[in-house]
């Protein structure tokens, strides 16, 4: 059972990390502080430099049986904080404005149950995945060899939504997070004297046509098998200066699908649109992916377990604000095991995700914890 004593600690203890974020593939810090809050609770196993940062600790049962992980996110986002609390961010341009400080809490909080009262059969492993704000997290950590032994059969996760009421849970089968892929397009002309702009090749026009050809790809609507979403996130055009015509142009753009199979369609289409239009104009054409996110789909078991920990403790449940427009690297841990992750509302009035003002309500740890306390209970007693 989870004390006062245990809240006050988790919740000081969330703050810590809120005051100090790392961005993606930088969570050095935060993980050895998760490390060593793990061996403060005589943890039987911690593994670390899982997949860059990652950290897990593992409570093995007395008798054979499953293993579940329960996940945690490390990192933070490259957003610089508005908000006012004592705890606010002491790193400039850096904030936990997506409330993995949170879900690494609730994860400590569930290793204080554990230290208690370990799993009578198979294993509980709690994994601080790092890195997946850049979508790299997961594909490392099944990666490394370490994390080979602790693969999981089933696997869980949760995700603060603000919007939903405050303690409430959403879930559903099926999809649950789109598949989003940055693809950065550089295009290349030659450079002239801004008085004679005709005796280089600019790729101003051409990228003039393609905003709105590439956006018209992929114009989102309803999150059904068919949805397609093309965002331009970032355009630049030559170099700041008023002597010269420019000669390179680069395009960032976010493709979004629902399902995993729809994204090479997507990104076929506008890598051909985008072929087109520089070969017409005469420029050369690169591209690069970045920030690459697998779909993510709840298994429908997985999501049974969640169901009768839900009714266990009458916990307010839908099906709203699923599936998500956002990614989550999560998905790709349901390639080996069966996975489900869940929305536990933050609140009507909370500041929405990656706002500069946000910040992760404390009161959600509880729920949190329980929560996963009662998957665990009921899959290895």
């Amino acid at each position: 059972m989870l004390t006062n004593s245990d809240l006050v600690a988790v919740t000081a203890f969330r703050r810590h990390l809120h005051a100090h974020p790392e961005v993606s593939g930088h969570e050095a810090w935060t993980a050895a502080e998760v490390a060593g809050a793990l061996r403060a609770l005589g943890c039987p196993q911690v593994v670390t430099g899982l997949g860059g940062h990652g950290v897990a600790g593992v409570w093995p049962g007395a008798a054979d049986g499953p293993t579940v992980m329960l996940r945690s996110e490390l990192d933070a986002l490259p957003i610089a904080e508005t908000g006012t609390a004592p705890h606010r961010s002491t790193l400039p341009g850096i904030g936990h404005q997506c409330g993995h400080d949170g879900h690494t809490a609730i994860l400590l909080g569930v290793a204080r149950l554990l230290a208690r009262r370990g799993p009578a059969r198979g294993r509980a492993v709690l994994l601080f995945q790092p890195a997946e704000e850049d979508g790299s997290g997961a594909a490392a950590v099944l990666a490394d060899p370490a994390f080979a032994p602790l693969r999981p059969d089933w696997a869980f996760a949760l995700h603060n939504m603000p919007g939903l009421p405050l303690g409430a849970v959403s879930v559903k089968p099926g999809p649950m997070n789109c598949a989003s892929v940055g693809l950065r397009v550089l295009l290349t002309g030659r450079t002239a004297h801004a008085s004679a702009p005709e005796t280089g090749v600019s790729p101003g026009l051409a990228l003039a046509r393609l905003i709105p050809e590439v956006m018209a790809l992929g114009r989102g609507g309803p999150l059904d098998d068919g949805f397609r979403l093309v965002t331009v996130c970032h355009v630049r055009l030559g170099e700041p200066a008023f002597g010269i015509a420019p000669g390179t142009g680069e395009l960032w753009l976010t493709l979004r699908t629902l399902q995993d199979a729809d994204m090479a369609a997507l990104r076929g289409a506008v890598v051909e649109r985008v072929t087109v239009e520089a070969l017409a104009a005469g420029l050369t054409v690169t591209f690069s992916d970045h920030d690459d996110f697998a779909a993510c789909a709840n298994d429908p078991q997985a999501v049974e377990v969640l169901g009768r920990a839900f009714a266990v403790l009458g916990l307010e449940t839908s099906q709203d604000a699923l599936p998500m427009r956002a990614s989550e690297d999560f998905g790709r841990f349901g390639g080996t095991a069966r996975s489900a992750m869940f929305l536990l509302g933050a609140g009507r009035d909370c500041p929405v995700l990656h706002a500069p003002d946000y910040d992760f309500p404390d009161d959600l740890i509880g729920p949190g914890v329980r929560v996963f306390d009662t998957v665990l209970r009921d899959l290895l007693g």
